[in-house]
């Protein structure tokens, strides 16, 4: 089992509601540097606050770019991954458009996420499946596609369709991209039990907005064993 230190640079610490202030990112980032998570994942128009607020510290910013549905323009996309850099986002998360992939415009898709990976200028590219709406062929084809793509992880959910990151999901996607890939489970992941599974079956990182709540439970846990 991962001591909670070990749990916690695998988190990426997700605050992308709407009603989201500047304090409540202030908030995110002061519990990001205490906890040492990995990252903090934002939405768009908070990336340069993230960067200031976490000044000093190794914490990284994340942002999302066509969230949460993946449907915009290729070009909008790109604009807003390349604001994003210039604003000092140090990875992208990309909703892949669904609809594309469903319709089997394979270029279009491997064309627009070849393109955010341009963008992006090195930085950590994550593509977001949506797992929920796809069939188990689509997630599969939806995987070889990120692995042409340059991104650098597949990541399973927006936290904001009708369901989340499985373990099932999960297992799937190891398993297509293989060890060495990154993958991301997110969205419905609120406990200790839930992240140790999902990095047990294959995750090398967690979205969740209850990262503070599942370290914590990892050092009460440990506490209660001495």
């Amino acid at each position: 089992m991962p001591h909670a230190t070990d749990l916690a640079r695998r988190i990426d610490h997700t605050l992308l509601m709407p009603e989201a202030s500047l304090q409540d990112i202030k908030t995110l980032c002061a519990e990001a540097r205490h906890h040492g998570f990995h990252a903090v994942c934002v939405n768009g128009s908070w990336v340069s606050e993230a960067r200031h607020f976490l000044a000093g510290s190794k914490v990284q910013v994340a942002t999302v770019v066509g969230f949460p549905l993946g449907a915009t323009d290729s070009d909008t996309k790109r604009f807003e991954t390349e604001a994003a850099v210039d604003n000092g986002a140090h990875e992208i998360d990309v909703v892949l458009n669904i609809g594309r992939l469903k319709g089997g415009d394979d270029a279009y898709v491997l064309r627009e996420l070849r393109d955010i990976v341009e963008a992006a200028d090195e930085r950590p590219v994550k593509v977001i499946l949506e797992t929920c709406l796809l069939t188990r062929e689509e997630k599969v084809h939806a995987c070889h596609l990120v692995l042409n793509s340059g991104a650098r992880f597949v990541k399973t959910s927006t936290g904001f369709s009708h369901g989340g990151a499985t373990l099932e999901d999960v297992k799937l996607l190891r398993e297509t991209v293989g060890e060495k890939f990154g993958l991301k489970a997110a969205g419905g992941i609120r406990d200790a039990l839930t992240a140790l599974a999902m990095i047990e079956a294959g995750a090398d990182r967690l979205g969740t907005s209850a990262g503070v709540a599942i370290v914590q439970a990892m050092i009460g846990d440990a506490d209660g064993k001495n």
